[in-house]
């Protein structure tokens, strides 16, 4: 799976990082790449927030985002179950927002599938498909 990090205000990818799929490879890649923007940063004093789309709607997920001081305006996955975003951040203007901003993600997929390569790439192993992330998008490995 390929994650990415990018900021809200132009969509810029930030970084970057291919994992195998295994039903938490979302998450747990949204933690390392937010808490390796913070620490780029070098000030993790100021709250952040993080936008994720309905596949991180989880308790453990939502509390680790608290610890690292970031508000987790997550998309509400609610058919059939209890979102485990706080009413709190999900009735606030900046959440609406944040959801909109949300989508600025996937153009930078749409170009890495459709113009650097990335839509079927024909190497095996998680080490190779970094390598190949890296080149053709322009990125440097994490």
């Amino acid at each position: 799976m390929g994650h990415a990090l990018s900021g809200n205000r132009r969509g810029l990818i930030a970084s970057a990082v291919v994992t195998l799929a295994d039903g938490y490879a979302e998450r747990e890649a949204a933690k390392v790449l937010t808490h390796d923007a913070r620490h780029a940063l070098g000030d993790t004093t100021p709250e952040i927030t993080l936008g994720a789309d309905k596949g991180d709607d989880a308790a453990e997920f939502i509390e680790a985002c608290r610890e690292m001081k970031v508000t987790p305006p997550v998309a509400q996955n609610k058919p059939g179950r209890q979102s485990a975003v706080p009413a709190s951040i999900a009735q606030s203007a900046g959440y609406a927002v944040s959801q909109q901003k949300c989508k600025l993600i996937e153009q930078g997929f749409g170009w890495a599938k459709s113009i650097g390569g990335m839509r079927q790439v024909m190497v095996h192993g998680l080490k190779k498909v970094e390598q190949i992330r890296a080149i053709s998008c322009g990125i440097s490995p994490n």
